[in-house]
């Protein structure tokens, strides 16, 4: 019994091994990495956050933590998020969960951005399928800067969310 639960065991290991993606390689999401102050406006309100991105769970995933500046009546930060950013082999796309203080994470809290120069446009639905969100991450080679630019979606039409710029610490 014990000879075939190791040979179980054994195999379970290498099916795991090979289904297992390459370490992320992404020059874009490296960019990404590093110290940021967000600045901008969301929500028609002026805001400045700060966002640490780092490489997580076997170089597999992005994690970046975004905490605002500004505080609640109870002296915590005003918005917290953790945001996964990783890489699907099939269909070749990125992904993005993104988890923040408004809880209730769902289908409607994972956007997939399909590979561009210096652009991850994710897309995120809803429950029905539909596109709700956009949010364009958009990098500028040149200041070493990234911009977001979040959209809610209704019926088809774009309305501004959230334009904010992060630049390194």
């Amino acid at each position: 019994m014990k000879k075939k639960f190791a040979v179980f065991a054994t195999v379970l290991a290498s099916l795991a091994a090979a289904a297992q993606q390459p370490t992320l390689a992404s020059p874009l999401l490296d960019h990404l990495a590093g110290h940021w102050v967000l600045r901008g406006t969301i929500a028609g309100k002026p805001t400045t956050h700060d966002v640490d991105a780092e490489w997580v769970i076997q170089h597999q995933y992005l994690r970046l933590h975004e905490v605002s500046q500004e505080q609640n009546a109870k002296r915590q930060p005003q918005y917290e998020a953790m945001i996964f950013i990783g890489w699907n082999q099939t269909p070749k796309t990125y992904t993005c969960v993104w988890l923040d203080v408004y809880g209730g994470a769902s289908i409607a809290s994972l956007g997939i951005a399909e590979p561009s120069d210096n652009q991850l446009p994710f897309i995120f639905k809803d429950e029905k399928g539909e596109v709700s969100f956009h949010n364009d991450f958009v990098y500028n080679p040149t200041t070493d800067t990234w911009e977001w630019r979040m959209d809610n979606i209704d019926k088809g039409v774009a309305k501004p969310f959230g334009r904010v710029k992060l630049t390194r610490k």
